[in-house]
């Protein structure tokens, strides 16, 4: 069958109402519904400044009648091969959806499909706003910022006409060798469940499960699901080899945060959990999200997840079968679920089993207002002011995620002073912006490296600049190094910027996923890019020798989105700052944590001490032996890490320390402690205040630290502020089953950094109904 161009279409498109169903549908309808196989890109086209739909598409329409799905229309990077002059411009995005709709409901069953995109850290298309990655907002800690990004990034793709973000954040990082560690919030639970709330909520701007989301806000697909960051050897998509207590307490609470948020959507991750692929994983997608936790919405596999199950089934029929019984209801690239039907004939999955997930389809679509039962899609771009309001909180999350690990007696810098500023990240802007973003426009106003930003504040002719190295090897350039000794000859101080990149050319070679395969000779993080080693690499190193060999103050500044071994470079500086990957405005958040002092974030995650100190976090098991003895791990930065001099906390206690009942406790009852922060500062100070604690359970080995919770504040100069915690069932109770459960339990509480609880800790219990705890009989 052949269609004419869109241009020539005049044909009236029956739509679909909210009364439709799985049942209502031919087979091959239903098979289509649950299929999301197409990359956007290669769907539709812009040709001679018009969207045109692809034989691609056709083909893929005509099969099934219609489409669930469609991924990535807007996605632009180098895998998609799209840039500034073959994509779609940013203003023009609603017209190609509109072709790609118009064409499946004209041409298919009149059902609209679903319109999905990657937002890992921003829309990823070209003109979307990037945001410092999930790690950096990590170390902000801040979860109303978080809340009001991420309903920027919603607004910013509704209004184009996107449906559904992908959206990174159930990945606990366990493992700083992944390359995808940039990618979580936080090695701990509670503040990676806590900023994954706060996401869903921006975003899909609902309150529960099933509201419908209304056209400045775009439904969530939250990714992975589960236990990925856990896998061995921190290689990606391996196997997470965790019992259930494991499971439960670190990697299952950042999902049951979206899932009792409403998140619309889960993916299953790559690894498999004890053997079983997460995709194929019926306890984990039916038995965990749905009968335990109740939870309705649509599971999405990752891309070619389904594909990949032949090695645990013998043909693509079955492998199909396995997911669809388990739990998934939509594929992404995948050629398994073209085999459905075939499975059913063989009896390998039952007609019900795919009708309920067509259901769960049309029913995000009637959420999202696709079927008629809410409002549709906002049109057009979201206004200047609007615009200007997401460049200013992404320059906030930018500040806030600037680490100041240990000052040295150097911060602020001087007015007037010389800088020399060297490395290989002092001036390379795609160094901090992460993994999977689109290209920047050029010119780039909004944008500012760390060289830019101090030239900037001092003027040109006050800043010095060698790269010295690249972030793998040395320069080609015999005299690198000497170039550095030169540029910090004069000057009043040194900062030398190293670190790690997850830059993507359109040269590098990719999986059949869009991770790197190769070359990526010098990107260092990404997916993809996992490492055996995680110390600063010797060329790196050297710089940071050069630079302290020329005798002038040295600051050191790691841009980087994993957890790296910085013992060597602390004894080759003075000063030492710690940036995940903050986007584009990471230069100036750089430059204003140097000059005016305003560095408030926290380390997300425990840098360890070597490279052999791993896995390390700072809510491991307490340990009955001594440790290595080849290696210091007291030389770690463990997780809160953060430099707060002219800053003491308190926490306020009762004697004999308060007490709730297990009962009242999941009633919804509350424990309120208050911590006093005061500070000797001449400012204002915005900082995160994180409340500590150790669990006391008879025959439990107990985690050494706990975040049990974590606010973020403005302490007055001079001042002290009170800040209260309500402590409720997700802080006091039990997450040993992936869902908190209120037993009588005795809990040590503290807010200062020491990693057991010092003297000052409060002691609250949990009781049962006779007002006693386990560990007190």
């Amino acid at each position: 069958m052949t269609h004419p161009h869109l241009s020539d279409v005049r044909a009236t498109p029956v739509t679909r109402t909210s009364g439709t169903s799985a049942a209502s549908l031919p087979l091959v309808t239903r098979i289509g519904q649950v299929n999301q196989r197409l990359k956007g890109w290669e769907a539709v086209r812009w040709v001679d400044g018009a969207p045109r739909v692809t034989d691609v598409l056709r083909r893929e329409v005509d099969r099934w009648g219609g489409l669930g799905a469609v991924y990535g229309v807007l996605r632009a990077d180098p895998w998609s091969a799209v840039h500034w002059d073959n994509g779609v411009p940013p203003e023009r995005s609603a017209e190609a959806y509109a072709a790609v709709q118009e064409h499946v409901t004209t041409y298919g069953d009149g059902i609209p499909v679903l319109f999905v995109e990657e937002a890992p850290h921003g829309l990823m298309a070209l003109g979307g706003t990037t945001l410092p990655v999930n790690l950096a907002l990590g170390a902000g800690m801040d979860a109303d910022l978080t809340e009001e990004l991420a309903a920027a990034v919603a607004a910013e793709a509704r209004a184009r006409g996107t449906h559904v973000a992908l959206v990174s954040g159930l990945d606990v990082l366990r493992d700083p060798r992944w390359g995808r560690a940039e990618e979580c919030f936080s090695e701990d639970p509670a503040l990676a469940a806590l900023l994954v709330t706060a996401t869903v909520r921006g975003m899909q701007g609902t309150a529960s499960a099933g509201d419908p989301i209304d056209g400045a806000h775009v439904a969530v697909v939250a990714k992975h699901l589960a236990a990925q960051g856990a896998g061995m050897g921190g290689r990606n998509g391996s196997g997470a080899p965790i019992g259930r207590r494991e499971l439960g307490e670190i990697h299952l609470r950042p999902a049951h945060a979206a899932a009792r948020a409403g998140v619309a959507g889960f993916m299953a991750a790559y690894n498999d959990i004890d053997g079983v692929p997460c995709s194929a994983n019926e306890d984990l997608l039916t038995g965990t999200l749905r009968e335990r936790w109740g939870w309705e919405g649509v599971v999405m596999a990752d891309g070619t997840a389904v594909d990949r199950l032949r090695d645990s089934s013998p043909d693509p029929a079955s492998a199909a079968a396995l997911a669809l019984r388990a739990g998934v209801d939509l594929s992404l690239w995948d050629e398994a679920f073209t085999h459905l039907e075939t499975a059913i004939d063989r009896g390998l999955v039952a007609e019900a089993t795919l009708d309920r997930a067509v259901d769960r389809v049309l029913g995000l679509k009637r959420r999202l207002g696709l079927l008629g039962d809410a409002p549709r899609d906002a049109a057009g771009q979201a206004d200047g002011t609007a615009g200007r309001d997401v460049v200013a909180l992404v320059e906030r999350a930018a500040r806030q995620s600037v680490v100041l690990v240990d000052d040295g007696g150097l911060l602020p810098l001087r007015p007037g002073a010389t800088v020399a500023v060297v490395g290989p990240n002092a001036d390379d802007l795609e160094a901090q912006l992460g993994d999977y973003t689109p290209p920047r426009p050029v010119p780039d106003p909004a944008a500012s490296t760390v060289r830019s930003a101090l030239m900037a504040r001092f003027g040109a002719e006050r800043v010095r600049h060698a790269e010295g190295s690249r972030l793998r090897g040395p320069l080609d350039d015999p005299g690198a190094l000497d170039a550095v000794r030169a540029a910090c000859a004069g000057a009043d101080v040194c900062v030398v910027v190293l670190g790690g990149t997850s830059r993507r050319t359109y040269d590098d070679e990719f999986a059949d996923n869009g991770a790197v395969a190769g070359p990526a000779r010098d990107t260092t993080n990404g997916e993809g890019v996992d490492l055996s080693s995680v110390a600063l690499p010797e060329a790196q190193l050297a710089v940071a020798r050069a630079a302290r060999e020329s005798g002038v103050p040295v600051v050191g500044v790691v841009i980087d989105g994993r957890p790296r071994a910085l013992t060597a470079l602390r004894d080759l500086v003075d000063a030492l700052l710690v940036v995940p990957f903050p986007g584009p405005a990471g230069g100036e958040a750089v430059a204003a944590a140097l000059c005016d002092g305003t560095a408030s974030g926290r380390l997300p995650a425990t840098f360890p001490a070597a490279d052999g100190v791993l896995p390390v976090a700072h809510d491991e098991r307490r340990e009955t032996a001594r440790g290595y003895v080849d290696t210091d791990v007291l030389r770690a930065l463990p997780f809160g890490t953060a430099h707060t001099d002219g800053t003491t906390s308190r926490l306020a206690g009762t004697a004999g320390g308060p007490a709730i009942t297990a009962a009242a406790l999941a009633d919804g009852g509350v424990v309120r402690l208050t911590v006093e922060v005061t500070s000797t500062a001449a400012t204002d100070r915005s900082l995160s205040v994180p409340l500590y604690g150790r669990r006391h359970e008879p025959g439990v080995r107990p985690r050494r630290r706990q975040l049990l919770a974590v606010r973020r504040t403005v302490v007055p100069a001079g001042g002290t502020t009170t800040v209260p915690f309500d402590l409720g069932l997700d802080q006091l109770g039990s997450w040993a089953g992936g869902e908190p459960v209120a037993d009588p339990v005795t809990l040590s509480i503290w807010c200062t950094p020491e990693p057991d609880p010092p003297a000052g800790a409060v002691t609250v219990r949990v009781t049962d109904e006779n007002g006693a705890t386990p560990w007190e009989r």
